[in-house]
């Protein structure tokens, strides 16, 4: 292990990700004038930090089905995921920028999103659009029902602001869902 800035790091090993290692000290926040007590906005940040891996890996998943996807409805698969990983872009700045703003570090690098995200793995070797209809759909099932609790439990923190952005991202996942699973119901 190696120590930078006051922060314990595990050191990568060749063919395997680490992860960070826990330390005993409270996260290291940045002073800044927003009024939210510091004690929040510490449960805010480690909050949206969990959101902002489930977005990533999200985001990710939709590109390995827009590259993959093979059949009949191919195009329309493939520019329907690709459209919704772009907005997904979107939403990780946005969650990303708002631990910022409450004078955290946003942790989003892939390795980070990879050990902390809770969305169940993408099936790699799936290839034909049913199958990555329901595969999408499921992570997006997945980080919606997340999102939807991250609106309460910002609530619950007195961050109006927060709760707000995961309400205009909930809506969005929602019609994006939508999108997906209309390419199955009519079959069943």
């Amino acid at each position: 292990m190696k120590t930078l800035r006051n922060t314990t790091v595990k050191t990568i090993t060749r063919n395997r990700i680490s992860q960070p290692a826990e330390t005993s000290e409270s996260p290291q926040l940045y002073e800044t004038e927003n009024d939210l007590p510091k004690a929040t906005r510490t449960e805010l940040i480690a909050h949206l930090n969990e959101r902002l891996a489930d977005a990533i890996d999200l985001q990710s998943q939709l590109k390995q089905a827009h590259w993959n996807v093979k059949g009949p409805n191919f195009i329309g698969l493939h520019e329907l995921f690709d459209k919704i990983a772009e907005e997904l872009e979107d939403y990780v700045d946005m969650i990303a920028e708002r631990v910022v703003q409450l004078g955290g570090i946003a942790e989003g690098t892939a390795r980070v999103a990879a050990a902390h995200s809770r969305l169940d793995e993408y099936p790699l070797g799936i290839a034909e659009g049913a199958a990555h209809v329901e595969a999408v759909a499921r992570a997006l099932s997945t980080f919606g029902r997340e999102v939807r609790m991250s609106i309460d439990e910002t609530s619950s923190l007195n961050d109006a602001n927060t709760a707000d952005m995961f309400t205009e991202i909930s809506r969005a996942i929602d019609k994006a869902l939508w999108f997906v699973e209309a390419h199955s119901q009519a079959a069943k």
